[in-house]
C-alpha cells in the first residue's frame, strides 16, 4: 500500500521541481557605439571600429557581465562573443577597438576604457548588474584589460573608478609594455619595456581581483608566462590580497578555450552566479 502511495507522489514532486527551473533565454545586439555621436563626429575609422556586441539573459535579472576583449597583437582581429561563454547565466560583450597601424597607443587603451564605461552605464538597462563587470580578454584583449582595470586615469575620463570593476582575468596579456607599442617606438620585441604602458607599471593594493592565466611557459610566447609571475609576485609584494596565476600545462598562447570554463569559475567566485 505505501509503495503505490509513495510512487505517485515522487512523481509530483519531481513535476513541481521541472516546473520550477526557470529556462533562461538569451537576445544579441550587434554593432551598439561606445562613444557619444559628438565623439564619433565625421571619423569614419570610429564608426567603424568603436562598437561593441552585448549577448544577454532576457527573462533573468541582476546578471554578472563579461566584457570580452579580442586579441590579435593589438594589429588585428574583431570582435567575438565566445561559444563556451553562452548560455551560462551571464551577459558577454565583445568589443571592437582601433588597431595599429591606424592609430597609436595610447588610442585602444582609450577606447578599451570607453566600451567599458558604456557598460557600467548601460549594463543595468539590460537587466544586468553594474558592481557585477568582469573584464577579459586574450593576448593583446588581456593586455587591454589588465591596463584599463589597474592604471585608473583610463576610466576616470569617463568618471568610472577602475576599482569597482568585480574582477580582471586577462588570458596570457602583456604584462609589460606591449610589443606592438615597443614597435611603435622602433625597439625590437626581444628588448623588454615596463613604461606606463605597462601593467606591471601600475600594481597596486587596491585594484581589483585579479586572475592571471597563461599557456605553459615552455610553448607560451617569450616570456609570457614569466611576465605573468612577475605581476603576481609584485601585486602580492604591493600587498594586493586577490592576485592568483594559473599556468595551463601543455597548452601553448592559443590557450583561450581550455581557460573559458575557469573564467566562468571566477565569475562564481565574484559574483555568487
Amino acid at each position: 500500500m505505501k509503495k503505490h502511495i509513495l510512487l505517485p507522489l515522487f512523481f509530483l514532486i519531481s513535476f513541481v521541481s521541472f516546473c520550477q527551473v526557470k529556462t533562461i533565454k538569451y537576445s544579441q545586439k550587434n554593432n551598439i557605439p561606445y562613444y557619444s555621436e559628438a565623439v564619433r563626429g565625421g571619423d569614419d575609422y570610429i564608426k567603424e571600429r568603436c562598437v561593441l556586441d552585448v549577448y544577454y539573459p532576457t527573462n533573468i535579472q541582476d546578471y554578472p557581465t563579461i566584457v570580452w576583449f579580442h586579441g590579435g597583437g593589438l594589429t588585428s582581429y574583431h570582435k567575438e562573443i565566445p561559444e563556451t561563454l553562452k548560455e551560462q547565466g551571464v551577459a558577454v560583450i565583445g568589443v571592437n577597438y582601433r588597431l595599429y597601424p591606424k592609430v597609436k597607443a595610447p588610442k585602444y587603451i582609450d577606447d578599451a576604457a570607453a566600451a567599458v564605461a558604456w557598460v557600467f552605464k548601460n549594463i543595468e538597462d539590460f537587466g544586468g548588474d553594474a558592481s557585477k563587470i568582469i573584464i577579459a580578454g586574450h593576448s593583446a584583449g588581456g593586455y587591454l584589460a589588465s591596463m584599463v582595470g589597474l592604471d585608473k586615469s583610463y576610466l576616470q575620463k569617463h568618471d568610472i573608478d577602475a576599482n569597482d570593476i568585480a574582477g580582471l582575468v586577462p588570458f596570457s596579456g602583456h604584462c609589460i609594455t606591449h610589443f606592438t607599442v615597443r614597435k611603435e617606438r622602433g625597439i625590437e620585441g626581444e628588448q623588454p619595456i615596463i613604461d606606463n604602458l605597462a601593467p606591471l607599471y601600475h600594481v597596486r593594493p587596491d585594484a581589483p581581483p585579479l586572475l592571471l592565466i597563461t599557456g605553459d611557459r615552455e610553448l607560451e610566447l617569450l616570456g609570457r608566462y614569466e611576465e605573468n609571475a612577475y605581476m603576481y609576485r609584485m601585486m602580492k609584494v604591493a600587498g594586493h590580497k586577490d592576485t592568483r596565476l594559473l599556468e595551463l600545462d601543455g597548452y601553448d598562447h592559443g590557450m583561450v578555450y581550455p581557460a573559458l570554463p575557469l573564467l566562468l569559475k571566477e565569475v562564481e567566485r565574484i559574483c555568487g552566479q
